[in-house]
């Protein structure tokens, strides 16, 4: 990991290699910076200073190799092995994210759900079974894992969360309709529609009577 590399440079990354893979799987070996710019809506400039963080990939005249940049990309990301994760809560949002099968495209795996309602536990979904709370922090040592979903109520997120940390979580992906506290030498990042559906509206006019 390279500290001195911007947060808004590392934000962008993944979405680079979203659009590699596309461009894998459709075929195509060589890109240059300008159609990836126009796939994306930045400058080819852009694309080149984010990617000179990290080295030099790509060729004068003839842009990047596609395979070799993807592999790269995927090597800087660490997700050129499988990440596997645990999603507390499996209500409807819960187990909407344990049936999402881009996880495993990405680099991730879930290898354990968790709730406290006793009618969940014991039921499978996507062939990994619910296990109830009480379980969390044995399963998370026996895995070592160090990524946790969390998509609980929001009065509950605090105290669960401070539970991930203790069992040895590093990051958490928060789905609760709550910003958590910051704790030390733990990643949290938060996913709430209506923050992002907010900042989309600031750009919007205001809708006619």
């Amino acid at each position: 990991m390279n500290i001195d590399v911007p947060d808004i440079v590392v934000r962008r990354l993944p979405i680079y290699l979203r659009v590699l893979r596309r461009l894998q799987a459709e075929g195509v070996e060589e890109t240059p910076s300008h159609m990836l710019a126009k796939t994306l809506g930045i400058s080819a400039a852009r694309i080149r200073k984010d990617f000179s963080h990290f080295g030099e990939f790509g060729q004068q005249g003839r842009g990047y190799q596609v395979k070799k940049l993807t592999v790269e990309l995927q090597r800087i990301l660490h997700v050129d092995n499988i990440w596997p994760l645990v999603i507390v809560g499996v209500g409807q949002l819960g187990h909407a994210l344990a049936m999402y099968d881009g996880f495993q495209e990405n680099g991730f795996r879930i290898v354990a759900l968790f709730d406290n309602d006793p009618a969940k536990v014991g039921m499978t979904v996507n062939n990994v079974p619910i296990q109830h709370i009480d379980y969390l922090e044995g399963e998370i040592r026996r895995h070592q894992l160090q990524i946790a979903v969390l998509a609980v109520p929001a009065s509950q997120a605090e105290a669960i969360a401070d539970r991930l940390v203790a069992a040895g979580i590093k990051g958490i992906l928060n789905y609760a309709n709550i910003t958590l506290r910051p704790r030390p030498g733990v990643i949290i990042q938060q996913i709430d529609p209506t923050i992002i559906l907010q900042h989309m509206t600031y750009y919007l006019e205001q809708p006619r009577n």
